[in-house]
């Protein structure tokens, strides 16, 4: 293993296992963030960079805290992406498979170029990190419907 995965792993551990420590004692890692702007979400998101890449570190971490009913709407993301949910309990769904609910402590790796969606659950909100390769910026699609979200039969 060469002294640049060496790093990324050692980076990686210590960050699952603050999270894990934070976890235990139910005390937020992060401060919240800014309330988001953009045009790509259903509802209230909370966004702050964590670490961003750098000469060394070629990914990024940053925390999404989600309102109950809040969600990403269909994207990709060129590189991937790991997403380390630590509060509350959220959705996520590849395209063509069912939605999975997904709880505080759960690990979910978004695999390069499939198009997905997540967020909070209409009566919880949910907290993660995500970390992406710098490869390529976020691939933003269309909207998550009602039906594809579970709120209307």
């Amino acid at each position: 293993m060469n002294s640049r995965r060496i790093s990324k792993l050692i980076l990686l551990v210590a960050i699952v296992t603050l999270t894990f420590q934070a976890l235990a004692q139910n005390a937020p890692l992060f401060p919240k963030g800014e309330l988001a702007t953009t045009k790509t979400h259903v509802g209230d998101v909370w966004l702050s960079e964590v670490s961003g890449p750098d000469s060394t570190f070629a990914f990024s971490i940053a925390q999404a805290v989600f309102a109950p009913g809040a969600r990403l709407d269909w994207h990709s993301h060129p590189g991937g992406q790991i997403l380390l949910f630590t509060d509350g309990e959220g959705y996520y769904q590849e395209r063509g498979k069912p939605r999975k609910t997904i709880r505080k402590g759960e690990v979910v790796k978004c695999q390069p170029g499939v198009e997905h969606w997540h967020g909070a659950t209409p009566t919880s909100g949910v907290t993660y990190l995500a970390t992406s390769p710098a490869k390529g910026k976020t691939i933003w699609l269309q909207r998550v419907t009602d039906e594809e979200y579970g709120t209307k039969k």
